[in-house]
């Protein structure tokens, strides 16, 4: 799974690298512990509307997919990702996936050591998991393939209203190459750029050529190192997080 990232690159950064048109906000703050319900970056693209030309625009969502049935966008917690195995079918992602794509820039995720690596449970006290970060070995951002959906709040008569509206994401993963398998058994799915146009053409209705690029990503894109077990608490949040530790 990907439950913990990190978004440091500027607005500008991310502009550049995706090739965006369009960027609808000024400033957005570097997050070195990213959690659910945050506000993150994407990438989508955006059709030719009356008024409005075609663009690719970077804008920011919630983390935690809403679906537009939903009663209550808390559902959006337990959302977060989104298998690759059955994205295309499961009731909470297929209308997204058809229809909202996008990419979900990341400079690196965190993901911790499994469950049988803990002390024995006959000590009186387990030792902290230990996290490990993963970023690209060529410093650029990673393209995680993602979802977003867009959310009427209708508590909100004003349709207008700025918190009339809800827009979230998901973050498609898929298993974890040779790499990363001894940490955990799956990975987010990182979209190489030759990928991204097809990935984010809204009128891509190819299901079968959408899924084939849910595949883990080459060894040799990454490199994981330990790092503090401070990034185990969401309250902490600074560049120190990323550096690494002796284990």
């Amino acid at each position: 799974m990907c439950g913990r990232f990190v978004i440091a690159s500027s607005p500008e950064i991310l502009a550049d690298r995706f090739a965006v048109t369009e960027v609808g906000f000024d400033e957005h703050e570097a997050d070195y512990n990213v959690t659910p319900r945050a506000m993150v970056p994407v990438v989508r693209a955006r059709r030719q509307t009356e008024g409005r030309e075609e663009a690719r625009v970077l804008s920011l969502v919630r983390w935690g997919l809403v679906p537009s049935w939903a009663k209550d966008p808390k559902v959006g917690d337990r959302l977060i990702n989104a298998r690759a195995e059955t994205v295309a079918t499961t009731n909470s992602y297929k209308n997204a996936f058809a229809k909202r794509r996008c990419i979900v820039p990341a400079d690196a995720f965190y993901e911790w050591t499994s469950t049988d690596k803990l002390p024995p449970p006959e000590q009186k006290t387990k030792a902290p998991r230990q996290p490990y970060l993963v970023h690209r070995r060529d410093g650029e951002p990673m393209a995680f393939a993602g979802l977003w959906e867009i959310w009427r709040n209708e508590a909100v008569e004003d349709r207008d209203a700025p918190d009339a509206w809800l827009r979230t994401c998901a973050i498609i993963t898929t298993d974890a190459n040779p790499l990363l398998e001894p940490i955990h058994s799956r990975m987010p799915v990182m979209l190489p750029e030759q990928a991204w146009d097809t990935w984010l053409d809204p009128d891509n209705a190819d299901l079968a050529e959408l899924e084939s690029l849910l595949v883990p990503a080459p060894e040799d894109w990454l490199e994981v190192y330990p790092v503090s077990t401070r990034v185990n608490k969401p309250e902490n949040n600074d560049a120190s997080l990323v550096e690494r530790v002796e284990v």
